[in-house]
């Protein structure tokens, strides 16, 4: 019977409710999710804006040029580029530069604009620039495209057997951003042609009654006949001075402003002694005047004619004696020259050349590598601007070449060569180690002649002389004159000093005048360590010197703590909480 049964029921204890709960995740997970998640929100968004908002973003670039058309012969009315002529033929050439364009994956989807500026001789050169808009990411890809002369170059169509333009040397450079699209403004555009045996003048807008614009960009194209180059002086130059955002005047070797046939840039004022001739390697030269919107100054006035073309440079050159100079020397020599002058004196003879002017400098262009313009004689190149100097064979034969490049010109030099006997060189004379040439009468006289001061080394001190630690010579009479003529100061040393002058630790003897005068005329601090604290000097550091806090130094004796200030930050005069030093100037310890 179950009711008699005795019932065992065990009742467990409760357990905590707050336990008894499904455990969720901990707090900190949760905002660690959070975060990551909306950092990765972010980041996809960041890379979508950049993809399509900065890496898409067209970029403008600007290419200025000029290419050749082989097929085609040049006519003056190429020379107005309002003639129907030239406007046939512009329209022929840029059709072809676009074909060239089009043809190319890096160059062609991004070209907006190309235009025609000018035509010039050989058979016909044509000048152009063309404008892209690239997405930034592409921007190097059309930059070496544009680069690379084999990207423009023209695919000819085999159906055709005569093509209307047959082009080569198709060569663009990165525009300079100022004159980028003055060729679009022709309210400062002239064009002028040179006349046979006359000088043509012309200057800048409103000169001399009126300043130049500003805010302006103009162009003057200059022509020659053919077979001829130009001469291009500047009479009277005055424009703002030299800043990198200041107006400027460049000149260029081409009817394309491109930086690689730039000649020269100018700014500021000029003497008019200056030498300001320029000379092209062709019949034709652009002048351009790029303002900025501050200032009014006068301008320039230049003049220009043609000349024939040199057709030989250098040459074979012979005798005892003779001058040569580069092309048209005074004036800057011509781009894109080279010339071979072969010398040749007596057979018992050696032969030297001495170069009296010389200036074949290059902006930007260390003298010690000589890439650009230069003079290269036995394998050595000069360059750069040198006092006279002389180059000599130990053969009675030398050869002298000079190289220009196409850009940047200078003065050039002015040289002449010379037949001497290798046993003496310079009769009657004593030949510097820089190769000048002096009287023997001034070796070891003193005085350094020579540049180098070889003619004062290696001497025999006679007894009229007073020989120098250093080897050197000089008169007695110099010496102990308070003047260091050695230039080791040995000619003044062990001195008895005049009752004017004041003798130094060293032995040296110095005017009364420069003691105490805020300078270290003995070299050893002497003539300023004993002097009053009204004369507060701050002179170069030396060991025993006061070093203040500043970096300063103090040559008066013990300036620490004694009362007065003596640095400028008085320095001297902190941590002497422990009392001031008790002492005279005459128990004073130096040191």
């Amino acid at each position: 019977d179950m009711n008699n049964l005795e019932e065992g029921v065990e009742f467990l204890p409760a357990m905590n409710s707050k336990k008894m709960e499904k455990r969720g995740p901990k707090r900190w997970v949760v905002v660690t999710v959070v975060i990551v998640v909306f950092l990765l929100i972010s980041l996809v968004t960041g890379l979508l804006v950049w993809h399509f908002k900065y890496r898409n973003a067209a970029v403008q670039k600007v290419f200025n040029g000029h290419l050749r058309v082989l097929n085609w012969n040049f006519l003056d009315a190429y020379e107005n580029s309002s003639s129907p002529e030239f406007i046939m033929l512009a329209k022929k050439v840029k059709n072809t530069v676009e074909d060239i364009y089009r043809n190319h994956a890096d160059i062609g989807p991004y070209h907006k604009e190309t235009v025609i500026t000018a035509f010039s001789e050989g058979s016909v050169i044509a000048y152009y620039w063309s404008e892209f808009l690239v997405p930034k990411y592409r921007e190097q890809s059309l930059d070496r495209a544009m680069a690379d002369k084999q990207s423009l170059v023209q695919r000819l169509n085999p159906r055709l057997r005569n093509p209307v333009l047959k082009v080569e040397s198709v060569i663009a450079f990165p525009a300079d951003p100022s004159i980028a699209y003055s060729a679009r403004d022709n309210s400062c555009v002239f064009a002028l042609h040179a006349k046979e045996g006359e000088i043509t003048s012309f200057t800048t807008p409103g000169f001399p009654n009126s300043p130049y614009p500003n805010n302006a960009l103009c162009y003057w194209t200059l022509r020659a006949d053919a077979n001829s180059i130009i001469s291009l002086t500047f009479k009277t130059l005055e424009l703002e001075q030299c800043t990198d955002n200041g107006d400027y005047i460049k000149v260029y070797n081409s009817l394309s402003p491109v930086e690689p046939h730039a000649l020269v840039r100018l700014c500021g004022n000029y003497a008019p002694s200056y030498n300001l001739t320029f000379l092209s390697s062709q019949n034709v030269m652009l002048v351009t005047l790029v303002t900025n919107k501050e200032g009014r100054f006068p301008g320039f006035k230049a003049e220009f004619f043609q000349l024939p073309k040199t057709k030989v440079c250098g040459g074979t050159l012979k005798g005892e004696s003779g001058t040569f100079t580069t092309p048209y020397y005074p004036a800057h020599y011509p781009p894109a020259m080279d010339c071979v002058w072969k010398i040749e004196v007596p057979s018992k003879k050696n032969v030297k050349v001495r170069f009296n002017m010389f200036f074949v400098l290059e902006p930007g262009i260390p003298v010690s590598s000589c890439t650009k313009d230069y003079v290269q004689i036995n394998s050595t190149r000069y360059c750069g601007e040198r006092s006279q100097f002389v180059v000599a064979s130990t053969t009675n034969k030398i050869e002298v070449q000079f190289h220009s490049d196409l850009s940047y010109t200078d003065t050039g030099f002015s040289a002449e060569y010379l037949s001497y006997d290798s046993s003496d060189p310079g009769p009657g004379k004593f030949t510097c180690n820089t190769g000048r040439c002096i009287d023997r009468r001034m070796r070891c006289d003193g005085w350094q002649d020579c540049v180098d001061g070889s003619d004062e080394r290696s001497c025999t001190c006679t007894e009229q002389q007073f020989k120098c630690q250093n080897g050197w010579c000089k008169p007695k009479f110099w010496v102990c004159d308070n003047v260091n003529d050695c230039g080791d100061n040995s000619d003044e040393l062990q001195c008895s000093c005049t009752a004017d002058s004041f003798k130094c630790n060293s032995g040296k003897c110095i005017p009364n005048a420069q003691k105490c005068d805020g300078k270290d005329d003995c070299g050893d601090g002497s003539d300023e360590g004993s002097c009053s604290s009204a004369v507060r000097i701050t002179v170069p550091c030396k060991d025993y010197m006061y070093k203040c806090r500043s970096g300063s130094c103090i040559s008066k004796q013990n300036p620490e703590c004694d009362g007065e200030q003596d640095c400028e930050d008085n320095s001297d005069e902190d941590n002497c909480d422990c009392g001031i030093r008790s002492y005279t100037r005459k128990s004073r310890i130096v040191g």
